[in-house]
């Protein structure tokens, strides 16, 4: 099988899925291809990663799917960008994305993107690159989503013992979300957005 452009559309593809991932499955089923040939194009792509030294992400499989990832030795460099002071700030989406899960997590990102009306992959990143969430398992069902609650660190940030000193939040969580109701999240903690260093 000619390979060749198959993997610039696998890459595509897992781009876009971002830390979800795809499954062998899910990957045949799009391409329109057999899975034996899905995968043949994976261990290509996974090759060209792991061959060219010049690449900084590579291609991994984490509870049967596949993901793109950083590599491990550019670690120390992706720890100082996180450290720096540009990087200790929240954008108004990176607030509002924390707000949601920590009143309803555990929550995959497609069930945050629900409420905000907007994709959600990037605040996503940005909150798991300072440590406020985590990854607390995976969804039932089809493609086995991956779900997000908040830390410890979340919790040390923000002065709370405990998830239950989380103060009351508006009903309409459910249905809406809106910049004015991700203020008064923060606002009801006593605390200024850029506590230990963040800031919108």
């Amino acid at each position: 099988m000619e390979i060749v452009h198959w993997k610039g559309i696998l890459e595509s593809l897992l781009f876009a899925a971002g830390d979800e991932g795809l499954s062998l499955k899910q990957i045949s089923h799009v391409m329109e291809i057999e899975e034996f040939e899905a995968l043949e194009v994976i261990n290509s792509l996974k090759e060209i990663y792991e061959k060219d030294p010049d690449r900084g992400i590579t291609l991994v499989e984490l509870a049967g799917t596949y993901q793109l990832a950083t590599k491990k030795e550019h670690a120390p460099y992706l720890k100082k960008l996180v450290e720096s002071p540009n990087a200790n700030t929240l954008s108004q989406a990176a607030l509002e994305t924390l707000a949601i899960i920590s009143y309803k997590q555990p929550i995959t990102r497609i069930e945050i993107e629900e409420i905000r009306g907007v994709k959600t992959e990037r605040p996503l990143q940005t909150l798991m690159a300072k440590g406020l969430i985590q990854e607390v398992g995976r969804q039932e069902g089809a493609g086995r989503a991956i779900l997000y609650g908040t830390t410890k660190e979340f919790l040390d940030h923000f002065g709370l013992k405990d998830l239950k000193e989380l103060p009351p939040f508006p009903e309409q969580l459910e249905d809406d979300f809106s910049e004015e109701e991700a203020n008064l999240f923060f606002e009801k903690f006593n605390v200024d957005h850029s506590v230990n260093g963040f800031s919108p």
